[in-house]
């Protein structure tokens, strides 16, 4: 269920505890250095672009969030060190931290954070419409930041710890080199002069971080390994400390070289049938095209061939916990070829169709050509455009595709909502709904913490029927870590944030 009501003291004193005891018995002559394998690099360190995600990592290192999300999925005070909503959920009051300068000796101050959520929200990013139902932002004094909402948003405090809540020093907005000198309080500091943008981002300790008991490392590597046989490679090498597993095809190698597997059931993997209102391929403006689709996947087979049988089938989106979830809606779309080309014919398309969807090395070979496979079983061409890894989010969002397969996390449900199927959401390019659809997320928006799960279950209902989406599974996602390092899996997030990772102890 979505919850609202934040108790101000309780977070005050989480706030105290994160800072209040030693994270390490380390003697301080001893260097620690940790490297990460990322499947994805960065296109920019401009906060106003910043994804969460795979790409989380590559902030959170050197910028700090307003608030902190936990591994098991709560909000902490960080910046913020309380926070508190009013009675009906419209205005939220942020109190600042008075001890946090950025690397450059700016101070952080609340008209700061006011600068920086601003241009967050009107900066024109992927994400902008995190902050879509802020009507306003106040400083009233230097530790105390006032946002009021124009409605209420259940995903907000969520943001907060994400994207939205990214702080960067005033003087880098418009710097020349915005995109590849960050400028945050973060833990860590960007060595530009090391660093080689696309392939490896290499951070040094922060010497003057207000939150020392986090940084347990006194650099830290970013290394961009999107070819999954290079990951591999670079695990039973010894050449990264941990990294993020693009699939499951190689788990036994990884687990036989002394690298432990932490398992995530955090994504879906699938088809976004984008384009549901027919503007770049009337083809996908037709419910029972869209259906086809869905009973030309055979999910059990794509499940053992691309993940080795690692997750479950489904063809929901909402995430299995979620009170929208329904069992039985995963029954929806057995795999039914001839019930895909009757339905096809009946659209007019007895003589197939093309589709068009970008494809990526990091997603791997094996996935887009079954897909082409299966669809082209019954009757659809695809036709792939071969898209560099760091493009691919951008050409999906632009958007210049109607279809496009997709790993993508399985958020709470506002959040959800807000991140691929209200009109806004990033991941809904089109800007595609409908009166049904937009009912029905109004009346989640405004319900009552009961009324809120029975409302998002009738949405995902109807997302099925009309076939919004084709998600193949739940994928178990895996998190490679040799035996020096300790990882904490994040419940809603593909990687684990920098503060969970740690020398083993």
């Amino acid at each position: 269920m979505f919850r609202w009501k934040v108790a101000t003291a309780a977070l005050a004193a989480a706030a105290l505890a994160l800072v209040g005891c030693a994270a390490s018995e380390t003697p301080e002559s001893e260097s620690r250095e940790l490297v990460l394998g990322q499947i994805i690099s960065l296109t920019t360190f401009d906060t106003r672009q910043a994804e969460w995600g795979n790409r989380a990592l590559y902030y959170q290192t050197v910028f700090d969030t307003l608030l902190r999300g936990t591994a098991e999925g709560e909000l902490e005070p960080y910046l913020a060190s309380e926070f508190s909503y009013n009675d009906d959920n419209t205005v939220l009051t942020l109190t600042i931290r008075d001890d946090v300068t950025f690397s450059d000796g700016t101070e952080l101050t609340a008209d700061v954070v006011k600068a920086n959520l601003e241009r967050f929200r009107d900066g024109g990013g992927g994400f902008a419409s995190d902050l879509a139902n802020v009507a306003s932002i106040e400083a009233p004094d230097g530790t105390t930041v006032v946002l009021t909402l124009s409605a209420p948003d259940p995903a907000l405090l969520s943001y907060l710890s994400r994207e939205a809540g990214l702080m960067a020093s005033p003087a880098s907005f418009d710097a020349e080199d915005v995109d590849t000198n960050p400028v945050g309080s973060g833990p860590y500091v960007l060595d530009t002069a090391a660093t080689v943008t696309g392939t490896s981002y290499v951070y040094t300790k922060n010497e003057d971080y207000w939150n020392p008991d986090v940084q347990y490392y006194d650099k830290v590597t970013l290394s961009v390994l999107s070819d999954p046989t290079a990951a591999v490679n670079a695990i039973k090498a010894g050449e990264v400390d941990a990294a993020r597993l693009a699939d499951n095809n190689n788990n036994a190698e990884i687990e036989a070289s002394g690298f432990t597997i932490e398992p995530n059931e955090l994504d879906f993997q699938g088809l976004l049938l984008l384009d549901r209102g027919g503007e770049m391929d009337p083809a996908l403006g037709d419910v029972r095209v869209r259906q086809a689709i869905n009973y030309a996947i055979d999910r059990e087979g794509l499940l053992e061939a691309i993940q080795q049988g690692n997750g479950t089938v489904t063809t929901q989106v909402f995430r299995a916990n979620s009170p929208a979830y329904d069992p039985a809606l995963d029954e929806a779309y057995p795999y039914d070829p001839e019930k895909a080309k009757a339905l096809l014919a009946e659209a007019g398309h007895g003589d197939g169709l093309t589709i068009s969807m970008p494809s990526t090395v990091v997603l791997g070979a094996t996935s887009f050509a079954l897909i082409q496979q299966q669809l082209a079983e019954v009757g659809i061409t695809v036709q792939y455009t071969d898209t560099a890894p760091e493009n691919y989010i951008g050409d999906l969002i632009a958007p210049k595709y109607p279809s496009v397969f997709m790993s993508l996390e399985q958020n709470p449900d506002w959040q959800l909502i807000q991140f691929m199927i209200s009109r806004a959401a990033s991941f809904n390019p089109f800007g595609y709904g409908d009166e049904t659809s937009d009912q029905l997320i109004s009346d989640i928006q405004y319900a009552d913490e009961s009324g809120q799960g029975e409302k998002a279950a009738q949405l995902n209902a109807y997302l099925v029927e009309q076939a919004w989406f084709a998600p193949f599974y739940r994928v178990t996602s895996g998190y490679a870590v040799n035996g020096e390092t300790d990882v904490t899996i994040m419940s809603t997030n593909a990687v684990p944030a920098i503060y969970d990772i740690r020398p083993a102890s």
